[in-house]
């Protein structure tokens, strides 16, 4: 019995043996596996994180820079180069048929004409007078020269000469006004005065527009006002689709107190009046060149701060925050500033990846990407037109 009892702890000790030191070669488990395993298991966490490390699939695009010709783009409106209400300068009532709004009238061209009334025996009156002051101021200065009058009785006389003078001028200016003319040239926004109505003093005869050349108003913001020069070239298209030219006459040093924005005038010719008062404009102001991307409105992300900007594929293929700066949206994409002069952007799957993250980048085939557009266009064609 002692002899069974011997071989029994025998074999239980070769079991626990095989079971504990030998699992492995039993199961087929190889030894260098394992060990890796238990190395991995216990491997620190940086360590870890590299072995863990899988390169994740994007889509990139290869990116050249190239020279956009940059351009303020301004809403705006047309404005007259001129418009004055001409009004009487004295009293009187309208002998002249009226001149109908529309007319085309040339600077000094007779508005409305006033009827004279008894301003002809007024200047007779006056002239009268005057005669009669230089009379008197004769035969002061002949009893002066005898020692009977007084040097002031002569400086009376004079005074004297002098007011009447003064009536005369008064009267013939009075008729002078009865003649209301065009102050330059230009068009009637509204009738004359009707015949027979009676006009006084600042009472309004017509209103004269002056549409060539005509102005286009728009308003730049704090941070596109210093682009923009005095004399620079403008295109500009109206809400009909009709495109103009013209240059920059004038840029406000004083924004507007409730818009923060300040004043710019195009000047444009409009010589056959085809561009009206109060029309709706869009400006585009030439200004210097940048170096610029294309590229699609979706490539563009946040960084943990909040940035706008674009993920790119570095050179050890680990994924890079480029922060830039948007310029202009148009059909094509955004073009965007602050990139090197070539980039390999990520356009699909950059939400999903950090900076520092390797990738696998597949580049867009020649007929995937985006088409190549003229530098020098915009979401409109007025880029074109200000910079020709």
């Amino acid at each position: 019995m002692r002899i069974v009892s011997i071989l029994i702890a025998l074999l239980v000790t070769i079991g626990l043996y095989l079971f504990i030191f030998e699992r492995d070669r039993l199961t087929g488990q190889d030894q260098t596996d394992a060990n890796a395993e238990s190395q991995e298991d216990f491997a620190p966490p940086a360590q870890k994180a590299i072995q863990d490390a899988r390169a994740v699939a994007v889509v990139a695009r290869h990116s050249v820079a190239r020279t956009l010709d940059s351009a303020v783009v301004l809403r705006g409106e047309t404005e007259a180069a001129r418009t004055v209400q001409v009004t009487a300068e004295t009293n009187g009532r309208v002998i002249n048929e009226p001149l109908r709004k529309g007319t085309t009238v040339s600077a000094g061209q007779e508005l409305c004409a006033l009827d004279r009334g008894t301003r002809d025996s007024s200047l007779a009156q006056a002239h009268a007078a005057l005669s009669e002051a230089e009379v008197a101021l004769a035969n002061a200065r002949k009893l002066a020269a005898g020692g009977y009058a007084s040097e002031t009785q002569i400086l009376s006389a004079e005074a004297g000469v002098e007011s009447a003078r003064a009536a005369v001028a008064q009267v013939q200016r009075d008729i002078e006004n009865l003649s209301i003319t065009a102050p330059f040239a230009g068009l009637l926004e509204s009738d004359t005065a009707e015949l027979g109505t009676y006009l006084t003093a600042g009472a309004p005869c017509a209103m004269v527009i002056q549409l060539d050349p005509i102005k286009l108003v728009g308003y730049a913001s704090e941070t596109d006002v210093n682009k923009i020069e005095l004399g620079a070239l403008a295109g500009a298209r109206l809400i009909s689709g009709e495109t103009v030219q013209g240059n920059v006459t004038f840029l406000s040093r004083s924004a507007d107190p409730a818009t923060r924005t300040f004043r710019v005038e195009v000047e444009v010719p409009n010589p056959d009046f085809a561009i009206r008062d109060g029309q709706t404009v869009e400006i585009a102001i030439s200004s210097a060149g940048v170096e610029a991307h294309l590229v699609p409105q979706s490539a563009l992300t946040l960084d943990d701060e909040g940035r706008i900007g674009l993920r790119l594929v570095g050179e050890d293929s680990r994924t890079q925050f480029a922060p830039v700066t948007v310029l202009r949206d148009t059909r094509e994409g955004i073009w965007v500033a602050g990139l090197p002069e070539k980039a390999d952007i990520i356009t699909v799957g950059q939400e999903f990846v950090r900076a520092g993250v390797l990738v696998e980048p597949h580049f867009d085939t020649p007929d995937e990407a985006m088409p190549e557009t003229d530098t020098t266009a915009t979401e409109t064609d007025l880029q074109t037109e200000a910079t020709q």
